[in-house]
């Protein structure tokens, strides 16, 4: 097991860690449906309540919060903790959020793309351009579920259109350190997919028998499954990983290492203190936020705050 601290605890499925400028860190509790603050003393504070499953998060060009709310889910809850599974009976709808860190105030950006309904957004990244990149888990009924899809949207609301599909459950998504390439994990079958980037929100597709025009940089042998992703300055890829619990550390050839850690329900990460040697790693089965030295420097986000 690696040498890591556990900065918070009690967090209601915490998800989308982002590291604030003054040392704190922003999570999401989806099971609980806030944005909230973890300080550095590992004290709580919730910034703002937008209900459903905020999942995703990062800072945007204005300063604000930018979510992924995937709407809700019906949770399995035994002595390990607390589990996402199905579409609930209150499920709110899939949206993209903004949330104004100074009053908490949340406002809707998008519910639908081409009168297609957003179904479960789930992990965002920013360029340097100012619009955003995200996933769409889509959501699990009882007899069937949804596919999945990338989209590329503006931070103000003004356009978002659909970018790749279909995929499997996409979740975890990161730029390279040139931007030139975007990194999407599919979470039930544990692959790594990378789209070539031409333009912001547009991308060169690669012929069949690619299923959606990506490239396949790295499987799993062994049952786990991938969650969300931050990326390195050097461009290895850390996907936080359920099962076998912890995070792969995947190069841009493919080449594998895994980072092992106590929960297996291991769901994201980010990167901070000084030179961003520092992960900050969300356990969401037992609530944790744990604080972590990191071998190597991870990489600045196009915005922070």
């Amino acid at each position: 097991m690696n040498d890591y601290t556990v900065l918070a605890r009690g967090l209601q499925f915490p998800e989308g860690p982002v590291a604030m400028a003054d040392g704190s860190i922003l999570v999401v509790e989806i099971r609980r449906g806030t944005l909230t603050r973890v300080a550095m003393d590992g004290q709580l504070e919730v910034v703002a309540t937008p209900g459903g499953g905020p999942n995703g998060a990062a800072i945007g060009p204005d300063g604000a919060c930018y979510l992924c709310n995937n709407g809700g889910f019906t949770w399995q809850v035994d002595e390990q903790g607390a589990r996402p599974t199905l579409q609930p009976k209150d499920y709110s709808g899939g949206r993209i959020e903004r949330v104004d860190l100074v009053t908490g105030e949340v406002e809707v950006l998008y519910r639908e793309v081409d009168g297609v309904p957003l179904r479960g957004p789930n992990d965002i990244v920013f360029d340097c351009h100012g619009g955003f990149y995200f996933t769409d888990l889509g959501k699990v009924r009882y007899y069937d579920q949804d596919r999945g899809r990338v989209f590329y949207a503006q931070a103000d609301g003004s356009g978002i259109e659909a970018l790749i599909h279909p995929l499997e459950m996409p979740n975890g998504i990161g730029l390279s350190p040139d931007g030139k390439t975007l990194y999407v994990a599919e979470t039930p079958t544990a692959r790594l997919w990378a789209f070539d980037i031409l333009s912001p929100g547009k991308i060169a597709r690669h012929p069949w028998p690619s299923p959606h025009g990506g490239r396949f940089i790295a499987g799993s042998a062994t049952y786990q499954r991938f969650d969300s992703l931050a990326v390195e300055a050097n461009g290895n890829i850390c996907v936080a990983t359920l099962v076998n619990g912890g995070i792969s550390v995947i190069s841009p050839d493919g080449a594998t290492a895994h980072v092992a850690l106590p929960d297996p329900y291991t769901t994201n990460l980010c990167f901070g203190g000084p030179n961003l040697t520092t992960a900050y790693i969300t356990q969401s089965q037992s609530g944790q936020l744990l604080r972590m030295p990191w071998p190597r420097e991870g990489l600045a986000l196009a915005y922070s705050a």
